[in-house]
């Protein structure tokens, strides 16, 4: 493993933790939930030597900070891309290649659109658009995100935190169910419990969900307006075996990027950066080196 040089830098009102590794041009490394800056060390180790890699923990995940210390709506897609905005500025970086899923695959749409000078190019895992609101109310699915309504519940934290073993339990059924690869986290699931019983974490990863519900609910519904194409190059790498966000939803990702590149990850499921790193990693190189990005 490469070295991972950690820092924390003020921005926004927080302090936010980053690690890096490696040297070159730079690509941001956006997590989702359950995740933190560390889910990104598969990649990290494989593209350390020609890139420089950025993971920054978003606000009240991992070891960032958060200016809300408790149950807030302030954490939405808007919110965050701002914070990336400003790390970025506070990094002294004009623009970088952008990698993310989950969490920041909504993150990234919202950063090219409301900041797009800083976007160089946008690699997805997988990639919840506007196109696949509607289908979250597929039968297949109710039962599937089931947990987005339960962590806006105001004892949520409590419950899922109440003991080291409760947190390990749920913290498991994610990792385990959304991985088509069900050992990926076994060895890294300690790591996963204690970030996540650190103080404020839990209900700073669920704030996430907080934020979201107004929105989700509208482009569920229907109601939601479809947002402008994304016109920065773009690639789609979407695991095959993802049950939350079902790999047929691939087939709107067209109309909602102009200049996109969208294909299966066979052998993956929700995580294909953790599951299936080399595929992952060779694929980060591939698009960002295609698309004549320097720096």
């Amino acid at each position: 493993m490469p070295t991972i040089r950690h820092s924390f830098i003020d921005i926004r009102g927080f302090k936010a933790h980053v690690a890096e590794a490696g040297s070159g041009p730079p690509l941001l490394l956006l997590h989702g939930w359950p995740e933190f800056w560390a889910t990104w060390e598969p990649v990290i180790e494989r593209l350390a030597d020609r890139w420089r890699l950025i993971a920054p923990d978003f606000r009240g995940f991992g070891e960032s900070g958060n200016p809300d210390t408790g149950r807030t709506d302030q954490a939405g897609p808007g919110v965050l891309a701002d914070d990336i905005d400003a790390l970025m500025a506070a990094l002294g970086m004009a623009r970088a290649g952008i990698v993310g899923h989950d969490v920041g695959s909504f993150v990234m749409q919202r950063l090219a659109l409301d900041h797009p000078a800083r976007v160089a190019g946008l690699f997805f895992f997988n990639c919840p658009t506007h196109g696949v609101g509607a289908r979250f109310r597929d039968p297949r699915q109710i039962n599937e995100i089931w947990y987005q309504t339960f962590h806006q519940m105001p004892f949520a934290p409590q419950l899922v935190g109440a003991s080291r073993d409760t947190c390990r339990a749920y913290f498991r059924h994610f990792l385990t169910h959304w991985s088509h690869r069900k050992d990926a986290f076994d060895a890294v699931l300690e790591r996963w419990v204690d970030n996540f019983l650190r103080p404020g974490n839990l209900q700073g990863g669920f704030n996430w969900y907080v934020s979201q519900n107004a929105s989700r609910l509208a482009v569920m519904a229907g109601a939601a307006p479809k947002p402008p194409k994304i016109k920065q190059p773009t690639r789609v790498f979407w695991g095959r075996h993802d049950p939350v966000l079902r790999s047929d939803w691939i087939d709107v990702v067209p109309e909602y990027f102009e200049d996109v590149e969208a294909s299966i990850a066979e052998d993956a499921g929700h995580f294909v950066h953790y599951e299936t790193p080399d595929a992952a990693a060779a694929e980060i190189d591939r698009f960002f080196t295609r698309i004549g990005y320097r720096g």
